[in-house]
């Protein structure tokens, strides 16, 4: 009996060192950007380098600490290593974590506060009520992410405006086109700024804070 106690306890320490590979893996602020890049869609390398704002050897690190543990993986596609979240389940598990930490970090939601406090009176709509709006063809929806995320996966009726041509695309517009703007979700600011933008320039215009992974969880939609 005391050998299987033994065992068990053994096992008990195996496992939770086993756990802690996924802790240890999100334990960098960079690398959990990583992953929520990665929840938007496939990327390289080099795409991954200019988001973040990081060189080509930090992100390689970085990708090779959440490759150990299981949380990326990678294709061959030419010269490039394209790199995507190695199950769907961790979209479920960045929404977790992200709900959990606003719970529970009075901090973030200053943080979110005070950059929005900045701006002109921008108004934030829920899910429900854009799609509301959706449903009675009231509003055109934008989504601001890069084309290849919105290729990748959208909300069904939004249309891709990338926040680099978001300028051009406002002249051909009706001047009474009521618009809110979404992006890669509540750590993503590209919707409140392309919604100042437009309401400076004489449109009706929202965002919404929830991106295309919190809507489908949301409606239960499948990713």
């Amino acid at each position: 009996m005391e050998e299987m106690f033994n065992s068990a306890k053994i096992l008990k320490e195996e496992l939770y060192k086993q756990l802690s590979r996924i802790g240890k893996s999100i334990s960098s602020d960079k690398r959990l950007e990583i992953l929520n890049l990665l929840s938007q869609g496939p990327k390289t390398v080099e795409k991954l380098a200019a988001f973040t704002d990081m060189n080509f050897a930090n992100v390689s690190r970085h990708l090779q600490v959440l490759l150990d543990a299981k949380m990326v993986k990678f294709a061959k596609k030419g010269t490039y290593a394209v790199y995507s979240l190695a199950d769907p389940a961790i979209v479920d598990f960045l929404s977790s974590l992200w709900r959990i930490s606003e719970k529970q970090l009075p901090d973030i939601g200053k943080l979110k506060d005070d950059f929005l406090n900045n701006l002109d009176e921008i108004q934030t709509l829920t899910m429900d009520e854009v799609k509301k709006k959706i449903s009675n063809e009231s509003i055109l929806l934008l989504d601001v992410r890069p084309k290849e995320e919105y290729e990748t996966g959208h909300i069904e009726g939004a249309v891709s405006v990338p926040m680099e041509d978001l300028e051009s695309f406002m002249h051909e517009l009706p001047q009474n086109a009521e618009i809110v703007a979404y992006c890669r979700g509540p750590l993503c600011v590209f919707s409140a700024l392309a919604a100042q933008k437009l309401q400076s320039n004489g449109f009706r215009a929202f965002r919404m804070d929830e991106g295309l992974n919190e809507w489908q969880e949301h409606f239960q939609l499948p990713h």
